[in-house]
Formats: structure tokens, C-alpha cells, sequence
């Protein structure tokens, strides 16, 4: 059996997002020189609001960016807009959760007490990927049977030999191209003597019984790793 892999566009999502943060610490930390004056604070605003009208190619950008007084306006503006935004949504997230709560209460009545309640007991499973491999051009070794419940799992993963460790995206598809996602968590890895461990919760009580992929994609790598998996 040969580990096939994709792009991750969440894994990716979550990459770019750490690479932002560790420059915005070393921009707030001192570590970077900005060039050109500072720009206003008006320009600051516009940029907050990600206003269209400011071009990518305009040196106040470059010089904010690396900029510890101008990142920490900037930032600060954001935060400032996120909170209006909120208190002008708050109006319209309690309507929308009053006409929600009426719709509960009368499905309720609808459907009496007849259905049985979900099971929401959290069952812990291990996944020993240990002698799968990971390296590519290598054949991994063939896995034991592994399955999972139709429940809430939490789910702990040793990770094949030589993994790295950090940031990892789990995910249960029906297939090994990506497509027909059923649940999928992050978790950091934890070092337990030579191997890597993540532990993620995923929810499978909607899944039917039947074969899956279980996929792994590390935050730097953005590959994904299959191996089969049966949910019964």
C-alpha cells in the first residue's frame, strides 16, 4: 500500500496563519526596520477597514507591516472595528436566536418525546499508525485492521516513525482524494519517547457503517496521508 496525498487548503489555512502571527510578534517585538515615514492615522483606518481604495503596491503598506508603532495602531484600529461590528450585530443575533429557540420549542412539541436520546458519550480510541510510514518513495507497512465507532470519539493517534512533530489536521473522508469529509479536528502533537501523539475529538455518529480514509496533514508539510479505515 502507497500513501497518496493532496493540498490541504484548511492545513494551509492554518500555515499562513502562523507565518502572520510570527511576524506580527517580531514586528511588535522590535525585530524588523520599516522604511519611509510613518503614514496617519487616517491611512491606518482605511487600512483597518481593508478599504479597496489602497493599492498593494503603496510603500505606506511596507513601511506599516514592519512598522512596531504602525502595527500597533493598525492592530489596535482592527480590534476596534471587530467590536462595532458586533454591538451593531448583537440586535440581529438576538432576534435570530428568539425565532430559533421558537422553532425548537415547536418542533419539540411536534415530534413529542418518541425519538431516543443521542448518544453523547465520548469513547476513547488509539490508532497505532507506527509501522505505516511516512517517507516518501519508501512502501510503508501494511496496517492492522483499523476501525472506529459511529460516536463521539476522541481519538488518539501514534503517528508513523520519523514524523515531525507540531500542528496536524485529522480528517475521515470517503475516499483518498479528499472529497466527502465526515469529521475532522487539529491537534499538537506530544512527544511520548520516540513517537508523536495527537489526541482530536470527531464526531462519526452520522456516519454509516462502512470503509473510510483516515488522513493526517502536518501544518509545515501540507500533505495528506490515507490509510484505510472502517467506521462501524
Amino acid at each position: 500500500m502507497r500513501l497518496s496525498w493532496r493540498r490541504s487548503s484548511r492545513a494551509e489555512d492554518h500555515f499562513e496563519s502562523w507565518i502572520t502571527q510570527q511576524h506580527q510578534r517580531r514586528v511588535l517585538a522590535g525585530e524588523t526596520t520599516p522604511s519611509g515615514p510613518c503614514p496617519d492615522k487616517g491611512f491606518l483606518r482605511d487600512l483597518a477597514r481593508k478599504s479597496k481604495s489602497i493599492a498593494l503596491s503603496d510603500p505606506r503598506i511596507d513601511h506599516t507591516a514592519n512598522c512596531r508603532e504602525c502595527m500597533s495602531k493598525l492592530l489596535e484600529l482592527r480590534e476596534q472595528n471587530r467590536s462595532h461590528r458586533l454591538r451593531m450585530a448583537f440586535p440581529a443575533a438576538i432576534t435570530a436566536c428568539a425565532l430559533i429557540a421558537v422553532s425548537v420549542v415547536v418542533a419539540w412539541h411536534v415530534m413529542g418525546r418518541k425519538a431516543p436520546p443521542a448518544n453523547t458519550s465520548v469513547v476513547a480510541q488509539t490508532v497505532n499508525l507506527w509501522d505505516a510510514g511516512t517517507i516518501r518513495g519508501e512502501q510503508p507497512g501494511q496496517l492492522e485492521s483499523v476501525s472506529l465507532p459511529d460516536a463521539l470519539v476522541k481519538v488518539t493517534i501514534i503517528l508513523p516513525r520519523h514524523s515531525e512533530p507540531g500542528l496536524y489536521l485529522v480528517a475521515i473522508t470517503r475516499d483518498q482524494n479528499g472529497t466527502g469529509v465526515v469529521a475532522e479536528g487539529t491537534a499538537t502533537s506530544v512527544a511520548n519517547g520516540d513517537q508523536q501523539r495527537i489526541t482530536t475529538d470527531l464526531d462519526l455518529r452520522k456516519a454509516k457503517a462502512g470503509p473510510y480514509f483516515l488522513s493526517t496533514t502536518h501544518e509545515q508539510d501540507q500533505a495528506a496521508y490515507y490509510y484505510p479505515l472502517q467506521i462501524k
